[in-house]
């Protein structure tokens, strides 16, 4: 019988001292400004003055009187629901069928993830390259150099466009992903499938596909996370206005923006901070009681 291991003094000191740092820095960097937002978000200050407490006036007010909050909350979600539904599928879909062998697979997986380590920023830009009216390619491509189509300044456009931008990025992110937990599944629970005659489609669905519930569970929660998190992206393109309204663009605009409201923007951050929980931790509940019965 094997001994049970015995930590010295110094590893006691070391483990202490990592973890310790660990525990700082997640401290200081995350649990600190969101500790703060939450209680800034009750007061109104201008960064400067005195803070003054206000109670719930701030959400009150942001719910009532401020014409952005609604239309940034609705494109919020629609930006979840894209990831989700349109994005992640594909991404899936891309997975899969790399997995299965095709030729040229090494080539696929590295262009299709070669976004991925673009920032938001940088396909804002490259966006505008392909569809502003002032020669972008799309309108060139489409003959419309006289009277193009406005894909960014359209507030009835924009949105989606900047959606299909973003989801350009995430489906690499995620077809990789998928692709490692496809890798681990053991072939013989596709061979079993097989001998008990299931075709290719029943054996993804009813084999494969639950085998990947911790994938699922870390793709879930990124989607939901760059879906909220969209900034830099409607940013580069106009600033988040005329029909790019995001609630991380509103929160950059009343904390630094020309007039300072830190109160009010650090109430809309608790929002942002509610509705991110809230879509993570249904998700993540699902996803462990599904575990759980099976």
């Amino acid at each position: 019988m094997a001994r049970p291991t015995r930590f010295t003094r110094r590893d006691i000191t070391v483990l202490g001292v990592l973890l310790g740092l660990s525990v700082l820095i997640e401290a200081v960097i995350i649990w600190g400004p969101t500790l703060a937002s939450i209680g800034l978000s009750f007061t109104s200050w201008d960064g400067i003055g005195d803070i003054e407490w206000v109670g719930g006036k701030n959400y009150e007010s942001l719910a009532a009187n401020y014409p952005a909050f609604w239309p940034a909350v609705r494109h919020n979600l629609l930006w979840i629901a894209f990831l989700g539904f349109v994005a992640t599928p594909f991404g899936l879909l891309l997975a899969v069928l790399i997995d299965r062998g095709v030729r040229f697979s090494r080539f696929y997986q590295s262009v299709l993830y070669m976004p991925v380590v673009l920032s938001l920023a940088v396909v804002g830009f490259m966006a505008q390259l392909l569809l502003g009216t002032d020669q972008g390619v799309i309108n060139t491509a489409l003959g419309n150099e006289k009277d193009p189509i406005d894909w960014l300044g359209d507030s009835d456009l924009n949105l989606w466009m900047m959606m299909l931008a973003a989801s350009w990025r995430h489906t690499g992110y995620v077809m990789i992903l998928y692709l490692a937990g496809l890798k681990s599944v053991d072939p013989a629970l596709k061979e079993a499938a097989a001998i008990d005659g299931a075709d290719t489609r029943q054996t993804f669905f009813r084999v494969v596909f639950p085998t990947l519930r911790p994938v699922n569970v870390i793709v879930g929660v990124i989607t939901v996370i760059e879906a909220l998190r969209a900034f830099d992206i409607v940013y580069a393109v106009n600033k988040g206005r005329n029909g790019l309204e995001l609630l991380s663009v509103l929160i950059t605009e009343n904390i630094i923006g020309e007039a300072s409201r830190i109160g009010f923007g650090s109430a809309i951050a608790v929002v942002l901070l509610t509705v991110s929980l809230g879509f993570i931790v249904t998700f993540l509940v699902q996803e462990l009681r599904g575990a759980r019965d099976r």
